[in-house]
């Protein structure tokens, strides 16, 4: 008997010190332990740290899909508050795209251009492909194409949730805990519990697309491409 309750006195401290260590590895207890705090808070509250550290943030990575007016778009954009670089894919066709302040450059193969049904374009595709075209800020594509490098723009968007903001589960995404806040209809954001509270993860309503955001106030360069491998295409691009 004294040899069953020594074990069952061992046994009690074993689970003891494993329900101690599971406390501390995160499998049990209060999930916001040794967070930034923001799980905490209210659910606009939250969204609101989200926007802010966005808005201020140097730089972002952003990169996923976005469905739009029935076309799906692929992204992989480096953005700043002077520019972005990055390519974009929509439907078969895939571009390259280079802001730095005001001047626009998109870069893409023959197929694209020929694609458009622009006689022009098409007479001349083999001259741009592969070379970097100088958008005109009076084309229609400077418009279409200039919202991809825009940060501000961009983010904008990632704070549109359908319905009323609620608090969503403690997860993580790619390694980082995180807290959701999720759109009442649809809709939902991934929020650092780490440090700054940076948006990581927007997945759109309705199924409409996922972005992820990395690299935070990593600054990279951003310059425009030597003359020799621009091409001036005049007033317009001849693209709707």
């Amino acid at each position: 008997m004294r040899f069953a309750g020594r074990s069952s006195a061992a046994t009690a401290g074993v689970l003891a010190a494993v329900g101690l260590l599971s406390g501390c590895l995160g499998f049990g207890g209060d999930p916001d332990a040794g967070t930034n705090g923001v799980g905490k808070l209210p659910p606009t509250t939250i969204e609101a740290r989200a926007v802010a550290a966005a808005r201020t943030a140097t730089a972002v990575h952003l990169a996923g899909t976005v469905v739009s007016n029935g076309r799906t778009y692929r992204l992989d954009m480096r953005l700043r508050a002077n520019g972005g670089v990055g390519e974009v894919t929509s439907q078969s066709s895939t571009f390259q795209l280079l802001r730095v302040d005001s001047a626009l450059y998109l870069k893409a193969n023959a197929d694209f251009y020929a694609s458009s049904g622009s006689k022009d374009a098409s007479a001349a595709a083999a001259e741009l492909s592969g070379k970097y075209v100088k958008v005109p800020q009076g084309d229609p594509a400077y418009a279409q194409f200039s919202g991809f490098t825009d940060k501000k723009v961009l983010l904008s968007g990632l704070f549109v949730l359908d319905g009323a903001p609620k608090l969503g589960p403690h997860r993580k995404v790619d390694g980082a805990r995180t807290v959701a806040v999720d759109g009442e209809k649809g809709g939902s954001l991934d929020i650092a519990l780490k440090g700054t509270p940076y948006p990581l993860r927007y997945q759109r309503a309705g199924g409409s697309g996922t972005l992820m955001l990395s690299d935070w106030n990593d600054d990279f360069s951003l310059a425009a491409p030597g003359r020799s491998a621009v091409v001036d295409y005049g007033k317009s691009l001849g693209r709707s």
